[in-house]
């Protein structure tokens, strides 16, 4: 828990260090509008970072409950593409190869999970909670000896005579590649599930497998792909915060990201578009806790740092409230064995 505050602590600096640079800390008194304006952007590039992870995670969740499939182990898999691709990144120098290792070992982590409740047909719930659980105690036990390693991470781009653009520059081009990567994933998605034939297959087995399978389709291997593209898109979201949202690595350093995703992904009634918005939502919470933290509000720690769960709750039972809305949206056989016989 004290590196994990640490890691939170640091995180917070940089944030607030981005923020105030060349001015000091925000006065808001005989600023210029040129400085005011940049200072905005700055804070909408940090907001659009803070949810960058949400939006991996949560995305390749959607997918994997349009599939019909419930998988609790998005913290575990997070932790454990983190842990991988920091590790390859700092034993190759290559942080983009470290990305790759990372969702790939995820999404592999996720073909466990996957193998256990379709092909066993084992209760997801608990299934998805032991993976979650291995995730955290096998990435702890790894990254033990790399608490201490420094690497050098994935930088902001930094593109010449745009990215320096009053206002402009930093919105569209100041942003890490992997911001840029969670914004095509969303429109990929988008796409594949309401306007391609595949995305159309993938949600009547999400809704009724017995009905997919009478006119062809293979449910199982369905479902199978559906898993592993959430793994992978868990690991991307577990190697953002390793190699390039805070270059290194903490024991727990997602810190219950995992769990804001899958509750996310109900917010945002099974919606890409809602997602984005959601995560994006949910890491401006986040920054306020940093910002707040950086510059020494006297709250204590703990209660700033409780603030996008306590987010995540008030959402969770505002929405829980309209039982037809959620019935509406979630797919029909949402956790539910399906076998054919």
């Amino acid at each position: 828990m004290l590196r994990t505050r640490l890691f939170a602590l640091g995180a917070a600096k940089r944030a607030h260090a981005l923020v105030a640079r060349k001015g000091g800390a925000i006065s808001g008194l005989g600023r210029s509008g040129a400085t005011e304006m940049n200072e905005i952007a700055q804070i909408v590039v940090l907001t659009l970072a803070a949810g960058t992870p949400l939006v991996f995670a949560a995305l390749g969740e959607l997918v994997v409950e349009k599939a019909g499939v419930l998988n609790l182990g998005v913290e575990g898999m997070m932790l454990v593409g983190a842990i991988a691709s920091f590790i390859v990144a700092a034993k190759s120098g290559s942080p983009w190869l470290g990305v790759f290792v990372g969702a790939l070992a995820a999404a592999l982590l996720s073909q466990i999970f996957a193998v256990i409740v379709l092909t066993l047909r084992a209760n997801q719930v608990a299934t998805g909670l032991a993976l979650s659980l291995f995730g955290i105690g096998l990435s702890a036990f790894i990254g033990r000896p790399f608490m201490s390693v420094v690497i050098e991470g994935i930088k902001p781009l930094a593109v010449p005579g745009l990215s320096t653009m009053p206002l402009v520059g930093k919105l569209i081009f100041g942003h890490n590649p992997l911001v840029y990567l969670s914004v095509v994933l969303f429109v990929v998605v988008q796409v594949f599930l309401q306007r391609t034939r595949a995305g159309l297959v993938l949600r009547a087995v999400g809704e009724s497998p017995q009905s997919a399978h009478a006119i062809g389709y293979p449910v199982i291997a369905i479902r199978y792909a559906a898993v592993l593209f959430g793994g992978a898109c868990a690991g991307l979201a577990g190697a953002f915060l390793a190699v390039a949202y805070t270059p290194s690595w903490v024991e727990g350093m997602t810190a219950g990201r995992g769990w804001i995703a899958l509750a996310l992904v109900v917010f945002a009634s099974w919606k890409p578009w809602r997602v984005m918005i959601g995560a994006y939502l949910f890491g401006s919470v986040t920054l306020a806790q940093f910002q707040a933290q950086a510059a020494g509000v006297a709250v204590p720690s703990q209660l700033l740092a409780m603030l996008p769960y306590v987010a995540t709750i008030v959402v969770l039972a505002l929405i829980s409230r309209d039982a037809t809305m959620i019935r509406l949206n979630a797919p029909a056989s949402l956790g539910k064995p399906y076998h054919p016989e």
